[in-house]
């Protein structure tokens, strides 16, 4: 078939010159269409959108080096696609007077021909900075789709030899790369795409040849915003680039455009999974992927450069001159034969790791030394109490070990490399053996080579192409090796960092645990240098093991949920060295793995755990400090495992005082998953029948929200004139009242004024009790009121707590009056197994004095208003933030679709959830509605914490989720 086109004849292609005025009257009269003209990019033709009175379209006026045939072509590729799958949005073509959608148009220089077709309703992909795992996902699978359908087209499409076809980018790099500005920039892209060709050479001819788009990126993919405020691809644009080239090229093009999306090269995996579900990829395609990702990024870049200084007033082509480099840079990031294996092992099992043996590398005299094995892991005993944290910890910990050395296993992540409020992953992952020498070490060579030498290292070129990199000893050897030959000496706390690689460069040392394994295809396990075992890493399914062990209705956070193996304070930390801002673990107040609690309970365990039946000093002495903390009469205590424990005792003492069974709640609230908790709990969040499944003795009021209730703003004092009524009227009278003290399960807002005093008064004329459920809210956590009901002034008739009180160890209490608890004698007497335990009450004395002693309370208050202060800010700015509720660090930010409507934007907080997860902070839904982020962080979180989720919850907002 004869070419219609090739770019290497072309000395340039300038983009048409037309304006706005030109082609909207060009419009008029070619189609009898009025309509206004907007000018659209393009890098080497001119596009305008017409926006007419009943329909917009598109006028494509095209480079005047291309032929009728040729834009005829995509026209028709278009309607193949979507007669093939009728799903995939595509323009469809607007035929002139003559019935061709082909038409000549003569506006500035050559002559040239133009085409209108359909608007496709929507915003290119590229509108989001941030694309989620599911959204790259789709777009794989969209390009699967595309691919699938265009195969049929057999040879109805012209020959072309283009500039875009992967298959010509190589030359392309060459011819063009003297147009790059960027320092550098010449001589790094024509390396980089001889590497990449060289690569690609031994399987170009077993790639299969088809119709393909050829330029299915994210800006010529078409998304509309679905449920959860996504916005995801249901089309494709612009068939500008079609041609005959490999089949496997239109998955390079789309994984080159993820590259600008995200700094991890992962990133782009979903796609790879996606289109090998629809259009399976075979090894030769996998081998030529990577190479063809570097190909299209080089070709991207250079291209982009070239047509800027031909067409320097092409506005589009300059604006993507940095986002062309980001993708080169990101795309050249790793060594090629990394990246070859990420995008191998995310379709296929990954490969058993090689370990390369050798004479031993570490001697003392004729002996030669096995290090021990030094622990730096996130579940590491030697890294309690925030050591890992410290300068120089690694080596704090190798002191500690008595034998000649000690070595850091290959691949271990490690806690000791983390970073504290960080958007990344740290690189924790040593792509080697680090060895900490205890004793003076000798070094010999494991076998025969030449030894090179570098700035802070040394390389000694062996058997196999397989180089050994030592860098922190101190190597005298030079030249020429033999096997156990002296390199040189490690001295006593010097670490030797021991890599082996068949890269022709020298790899990293530390690297991200996402591309671990793919780095460690090119870089052997050295552990058979230093010792006769190596103990590869294994790959525990653990997540699976849970859900076949763990029943499944007891949910886990998060789709794809981190493997959370240590807590320091107000972090998290993964088995990855990954750490998280923990902004909802309301039940660790003290902060996690706090060492002054875990000291105590220790002791405690040693000297004695058994009931409260027994008689000891520690539950005198807790019972005493809950009861100070409360005011009169308030004094009597009882001691129990859980939030669910106390509520239901607290309406077993009810029942007994009174003699009368029924029970009051609010709605919108949880209280525990017994039998008579959960009867009073009405969240539909927790049980979707709860309002639907009340036994008879349960009657509820409305829930209290002056945000989005019945009664808003200054009105919402009507909802106790409301509840007031109901009580007055309801027969039998209650037994009691029970509802939280600030409103923590409907997002942390905090009661209208004076709400439960007028609501208590009813209560206590009824001859009701008056229960509040400082569960969640109690212990300081407002900041201004060490209990909930402080703030509305009044004092109940009984308090349960929970949660806060153990920092995380079983432990809930009941405070009432002696007369109250009295009254329980008429149901027997009150046993809890654990409740009030020796170990239980040291617990609980502890957190307290520990909250007065680094005055959290304070700190919630300070560290709350400045939270506050950001997150109105933030209101200010983004719509979708249609209130900011609480006080103190008990905060709700809750998410909306529409401010006058107040539509609960639940998809989307679930979403951002998820992207604010990725940029290490933990956040989760609440409320009825699941539109409200939870902001329940432990008490000693700080200015700079605070700060962090503020800028996180910024950059989702700003960017997308």
């Amino acid at each position: 078939m004869t070419q219609t086109f090739n770019f290497f004849e072309q000395a340039a292609l300038p983009a048409p010159e037309i304006t706005v005025a030109q082609a909207a009257e060009y419009v008029r009269a070619t189609y009898g269409i009025e309509g206004e003209a907007t000018e659209l990019g393009s890098q080497q033709d001119a596009n305008f959108l017409v926006s007419a009175a009943d329909a917009q379209y598109v006028l494509k006026v095209s480079n005047a080096a291309f032929t009728r045939e040729d834009l005829a072509a995509q026209d028709l590729a278009a309607a193949h696609v979507a007669r093939h799958e009728a799903d995939i949005q595509v323009p469809g073509a607007v035929p002139g007077p003559d019935g061709s959608t082909v038409q000549p148009i003569a506006f500035g220089g050559r002559p040239t021909y133009a085409r209108l077709v359909t608007f496709v309703a929507g915003d290119v992909l590229s509108d989001s900075a941030y694309l989620a795992p599911e959204i790259v996902a789709a777009l794989g699978d969209l390009a699967a789709r595309t691919s699938r359908a265009l195969a049929g087209l057999g040879g109805e499409v012209p020959a072309r030899s283009l500039q875009w076809d992967l298959r010509n980018a190589a030359e392309v790099v060459t011819r063009l790369a003297d147009f790059v500005t960027v320092p550098g920039g010449p001589d790094a892209a024509r390396a980089a795409a001889s590497t990449a060709a060289k690569a690609l050479a031994p399987y170009a001819g077993n790639l299969p040849l088809q119709v393909i788009h050829g330029d299915l990126t994210d800006d010529n993919v078409i998304a509309t915003v679905d449920a959860d405020g996504r916005r995801r691809p249901v089309g494709v644009i612009d068939f500008g680039d079609l041609t005959e080239s490999w089949s496997i090229a239109e998955l390079a093009v789309t994984c080159t455009s993820l590259l600008y999306h995200s700094p991890d090269l992962s990133t782009m995996l979903p796609a790879i999974v996606a289109y090998d579900r629809i259009r399976p990829i075979s090894d030769d395609e996998l081998a030529a992927l990577g190479p063809l990702v570097v190909l299209r990024a080089a070709a991207l870049m250079v291209s982009g450069q070239q047509q800027t200084q031909v067409d320097r007033d092409n506005r589009y082509a300059s604006e993507n001159l940095a986002r062309e480099w980001a993708i080169f840079e990101q795309a050249t990031s790793v060594p090629l034969e990394v990246l070859t294996e990420l995008i191998r092992a995310s379709v296929r099992p990954r490969n058993e790791g090689r370990t390369i043996d050798g004479s031993a590398l570490l001697w003392i005299g004729d002996e030669p030394v096995v290090p021990a094995q030094l622990d730096l892991s996130t579940t590491s005993v030697d890294l309690h109490d925030g050591g890992f944290l410290l300068d120089e910890a690694e080596e704090a910990v190798a002191k500690r070990d008595e034998s000649a050395a000690v070595a850091v296993p290959f691949l271990q992540p490690r806690l000791t490399r983390t970073r504290l409020n960080s958007f990344e992953a740290p690189a924790s992952v040593g792509l080697g053996v680090e060895v900490f020498a205890v004793q003076e070490l000798e070094l010999r060579a494991p076998w025969a080579g030449v030894i090179q030498r570098h700035d802070d290292a040394v390389a000694l070129k062996g058997r196999d192409g397989v180089t050994l990199w030592l860098s922190g000893a101190s190597v005298d050897a030079e030249g020429a090796l033999e096997t156990g030959d002296a390199l040189g000496q490690l001295t006593p706390g010097a670490a030797l960092r021991v890599q082996l690689t068949d890269l022709e460069t020298r790899p990293p040392f530390f690297i991200q645990a996402s591309l671990a394994d793919a780095w460690a295809g090119s870089c052997p396990d050295p552990t058979g240098l230093i010792d006769a075992v190596a103990t590869p890493p294994t790959v525990d399914h653990l997540l699976e093991r849970r859900e076949s062990a763990f029943a499944p209705v007891q949910e886990h956070y998060f789709r794809e949920p981190p493997q959370i193996e240590r807590g320091w304070r107000n972090h998290l930390f993964d088995t990855e060295g990954r750490s998280y801002l923990d902004m909802v673990n309301n039940v660790s107040i003290l902060g996690h793995g706090h060492p002054r609690l875990a000291a105590a309970v220790e002791q405690q365990w040693r000297l004695l755990n058994t009931n409260s039946r027994f008689h000891y000093r520690a539950v005198v002495e807790f019972s005493e400090r809950l009861s100070e903390l409360l005011p009169e009469p308030l004094d009597a205590v009882f001691l129990v495992n859980s939030g669910t424990e106390a509520d239901d005792l607290a309406l077993r003492l009810a029942w007994a005082n009174t003699g009368r069974r029924d029970v009051i709640a609010v709605r919108e609230a949880y209280h525990g998953w017994s039998d008579a908790t959960d009867a009073i709990s009405t969240s539909v969040a927790d049980n979707p029948n709860a309002l639907h499944s009340r036994p008879s003795w349960v009657h509820t009021v409305a829930a209290p929200n002056a945000y989005r209730g019945q009664y808003r703003g200054p009105d919402a004092y009507r909802y106790a004139e409301d509840a007031v009524a109901y009580i007055n009227k309801l027969s039998p009278p209650p037994a009691a009242f029970l509802s939280e003290s600030f409103y923590g399960n409907a997002g942390g807002m905090a009661l209208p004024d004076g709400y439960l005093q007028a609501v208590y008064a009813a209560v206590r004329r009824a001859g009701g009790l008056c229960i509040a459920d400082e569960v969640q809210v109690g212990y300081g956590r407002l900041g201004n009121h060490f209990w909930g009901f402080e703030q509305q002034g009044v004092v109940p008739d009984i308090v349960t707590v929970a949660k806060a009180m153990g920092n995380g160890h079983p432990l809930g209490a009941v405070i009432t009056t002696a007369a109250i608890a009295a009254g329980y004698r008429s149901q027997g007497y009150f046993f809890s197994s654990a409740g009030g335990s020796p170990v239980s009450c040291v617990a609980g004395t502890t957190v307290l004095d520990v909250l007065r002693d680094e005055q959290l309370q304070e700190n919630a208050r300070v560290v709350g208003d400045h939270l506050r202060m950001r997150l109105l800010e933030l209101a200010d700015r983004h719509p979708i933030i249609g209130a900011v509720h609480g006080m103190g660090l008990y905060v709700g930010v809750e998410l909306v679709r529409d401010r006058i409507t107040l539509e609960p934007a639940a998809a989307e907080t679930a979403a951002i959830c998820e992207r604010m997860r990725e940029l290490g902070v933990i956040m989760q839904p609440t409320s009825d509605r699941l539109c409200v982020l939870k902001i329940k962080p432990p008490l000693g979180v700080t200015i700079t914490d605070a700060d962090f989720f503020a800028d996180a919850l910024d950059r989702v907002l700003t960017e997308g989720w």
